[in-house]
């Protein structure tokens, strides 16, 4: 996915690392390492090393930590968690859904920042009650404040941070609309990124003071991703109240299975119709197949008249189709996800509505953009 790797599962969630991250993990070790050198000469070179390594990777133990905490209220909830991946940024635990309610979404939200103040809670105890010194504190020390400034960062009211997401519960619990919250929590998040922008090209303008570049990459991640999560809630919202069965392609390609090969193809194939692949329904109207145009090429010409299309379809399986009910948003995400163009329309009864193709769902949201004429 995305050109991630699959390093295993976590509590049953899959977790991918962003090549990225190595870069970050590989910058974080040297950083610390010398940092530990300088403040301790008495250690040695390779010590200092390993201990910056150790370092490193409880830093990012901590956000996986803090993902985890926004995993483990999802499911509570009933929401399968696709993955954790660590990239540069830090973490990010894909959900399959939304909450259903503005309550249990700021709860997920808040999970995260909530075990990030827990730990630093916990280093800082163990740093008191233990009366550690030298390395050893430096490092307690560093985690601590490490975990306390990812929860303060995601407490930033804009998406994608986790306080963009409580913001976004907060207005739709007083909206009563999830998207007037993603869009308002998108707009914050878009404000906090220009001013991490400015905040980093100013001072290397005035005072060639690179160590703001950081803050340039800050927020054209903040600026990316509240756009996308701004325009993604624009189309959930042209989407709603639509079923498959709204965007179901007029005149779809259907043939009866008592169809011989020679009817098929004069009615159908020879007739003009662009498709290359049918629907194929029994006297009821159910679906029970699908063949394509290339399929009458395994069979003689001369035997078309005697060859029923039930000879020659393809089976298809239920998990291949949709319910004519189901809402046009989910069937879209499934499109997405399956990287499929098209699949077939079923009612509960099984009879056949007809096709939904991709194209048509883009169609249906340009008309539903357009202004309708005065």
């Amino acid at each position: 996915m995305n050109g991630t790797i699959r390093v295993g599962n976590l509590f049953g969630i899959p977790f991918y690392i962003h090549p990225s991250w190595f870069l970050v993990l590989g910058l974080v070790t040297w950083s610390y390492s010398s940092g530990l050198a300088a403040q301790f000469p008495q250690l040695s070179a390779g010590l200092a090393l390993l201990l910056g390594l150790m370092t490193a990777l409880m830093l990012f133990a901590s956000v996986v930590a803090h993902e985890l905490g926004h995993s483990f209220v999802a499911i509570g909830q009933g929401i399968d968690v696709k993955s954790i991946t660590l990239f540069i940024f830090g973490g990010l635990a894909s959900l399959e859904k939304e909450s259903k309610t503005p309550g249990e979404a700021f709860w997920v939200a808040i999970a995260g920042p909530m075990v990030s103040l827990l730990l630093c809670g916990i280093v800082t105890a163990i740093g008191v009650t233990t009366a550690a010194s030298g390395p050893l504190a430096a490092i307690l020390g560093v985690l601590a404040s490490v975990n306390l400034a990812l929860a303060l960062f995601n407490l930033i009211p804009g998406l994608p941070l986790d306080g963009g997401n409580i913001l976004k519960a907060i207005v739709w619990k007083i909206t009563g609309n999830p998207y007037k919250g993603v869009t308002f929590a998108s707009r914050v998040g878009q404000i906090f990124g220009w001013v991490a922008i400015l905040s980093g090209v100013v001072p290397l303008l005035l005072f060639g003071n690179a160590g703001n570049f950081w803050n340039l990459l800050v927020g054209f991640f903040l600026l990316q991703n509240a756009g996308n999560s701004a325009q993604f809630a624009r189309v959930q919202e042209k989407l709603t109240g639509l079923t498959a069965e709204d965007a179901v392609t007029h005149d779809s390609p259907i043939v009866s299975a008592n169809l011989t090969l020679r009817e098929f193809a004069d009615e159908r194939v020879i007739s003009g119709q662009n498709w290359h692949r049918f629907l194929v329904t029994d006297d009821d109207g159910q679906l029970v197949g699908a063949i394509a145009v290339d399929n009458l090429r395994t069979i003689s010409t001369a035997l078309w008249s005697e060859t029923q299309v039930k000879e020659v379809m393809r089976p298809i399986t239920e998990s291949t189709t949709v319910q004519s009910d189901q809402p046009l948003l989910e069937v879209m995400q499934l499109l997405e996800q399956q990287k499929l163009s098209v699949l077939p329309v079923i009612r509960e009864n099984g009879v056949l509505v007809g096709i939904l193709e991709k194209a048509a769902i883009i169609q249906l949201l340009q008309n539903r953009t357009q202004p309708n004429p005065a």
